[in-house]
């Protein structure tokens, strides 16, 4: 079948929104007609070359090419068939994308660690996780990638069952794909990697779609102090309405603004996620953990940030923890539904969270606005004439 889809074919970008041919699903797989896609930073890491490399340099190395490939991990849609074995889902179920796939049998989905899963592993490898062939391609036959094995900015895609969670049907889909990636990751660094309890002082560095996140899970679990830290003014005040009972501009400030709240003994838990993690935002952010807290790093970084420089004799003696996570430490198959309930009781804000809603054809703008920061998150909304 025909479909369209946002196509990056180097690094760089920028997005080309155009047609492309796509297979039906093979054993293990599902085709997914999309609903919505969220526009993540990670995405735009992949134009930039922050979390990838020029066609030219890979070849130069003898490594596969990413590109071209199909944008989008963060996504929600209906099922339209399913392929053989698939037992999970069925025609007309909704769904929810994952770009940590889940297996179920690994060492990693055994102990309850889903969110590590060897099925994961390769993710930015194109090519379908159940055995390496492609389903997407390119209107002239060639070979084209899928995002995280998702390929969420597409109208159409083919993806592996393990990549899916199916959610309640009375559950609006546009709201529901920031389910898929922000949510879960914002939140659950709070709530699971730092283990923020009621009464606790809380640090969210970075106010877009992971740090509302971040914010609304330390609200929920009863953090008495959040403080939001971002440069963009409309963020701060953003901040506010999703649970921040503080916000500033800059780490400096939250410093001052921390002790004050604390008399000197800094916050228990601080997440750190702006578009992308320097190496002076982690000392910064130990500077604003206290004794025996944890300071989570959330956001990404660019692939030439090798070290850190830290107080190590502070680090040691305060006894801090630095912890790093994926999709929040969440579990795929069990926390979406739990984070499902919390939005439906009203405790988790997601349509409030969708500054603006997109065309496809629209993608490039739509970046645009998340770079000047002018969007909390911005979806593709495939309803949109």
């Amino acid at each position: 079948m025909k479909s369209r889809a946002a196509i990056l074919h180097d690094v760089g970008g920028p997005w080309s929104v155009e047609e492309f041919e796509l297979d039906p699903p093979r054993a293990g797989e599902v085709l997914v007609e999309m609903a919505a896609a969220g526009l993540c930073h990670s995405d735009e890491h992949i134009l930039t070359g922050d979390l990838s490399a020029p066609n030219a340099v890979l070849r130069s190395l003898g490594l596969p090419t990413m590109f071209p490939t199909i944008g989008g991990h963060e996504g929600s849609g209906t099922v339209l068939q399913v392929g053989a074995g698939v037992t999970d889902f069925e025609t007309g179920d909704h769904v929810v994308t994952s770009f940590v796939a889940v297996c179920g049998h690994c060492r990693w989905c055994a102990t309850g660690m889903e969110y590590l899963c060897d099925a994961g592993i390769g993710t930015l490898t194109p090519g379908m996780p159940t055995d390496g062939t492609f389903r997407h391609h390119t209107v002239d036959g060639r070979p084209l990638g899928h995002l995280s094995k998702i390929g969420a900015f597409a109208e159409h895609t083919v993806v592996a069952a393990n990549s899916l969670v199916k959610i309640e049907p009375h559950l609006p889909l546009v709201p529901s794909a920031l389910l898929s990636c922000a949510i879960p990751t914002g939140y659950g660094s709070v709530a699971h990697r730092a283990g923020v309890r009621g009464g606790d002082v809380v640090v969210v560095i970075g106010a877009g779609g992971i740090g509302t996140a971040a914010i609304q899970g330390a609200r929920i679990n009863g953090a008495a102090r959040i403080v939001a830290v971002d440069p963009v003014e409309f963020k701060q005040k953003s901040a506010l309405q999703f649970g921040a009972t503080h916000s500033v501009a800059t780490v400096s400030e939250a410093l001052d603004l921390v002790s004050g709240l604390t008399y000197g003994v800094m916050a228990d838990a601080v997440v750190v996620s702006p578009s992308l993690i320097g190496a002076d935002d982690v000392r910064s952010a130990l500077q604003l953990t206290r004794k025996g807290g944890t300071c989570v790093l959330t956001g990404m970084t660019a692939q030439t940030t090798r070290s850190i420089t830290v107080d190590l004799q502070d680090f040691i003696l305060m006894n801090k923890t630095l912890a790093g996570t994926v999709f929040g430490s969440c579990n795929p198959r069990a926390d979406i539904s739990r984070l499902a309930k919390l939005y439906e009781t009203g405790q988790l804000l997601l349509d409030e969270m969708i500054t603006k809603r997109y065309r496809l054809d629209d993608i490039n703008d739509a970046y645009h606005d998340l770079r000047s920061g002018a969007i909390i998150r911005g979806v593709i909304d495939f309803g949109t004439g």
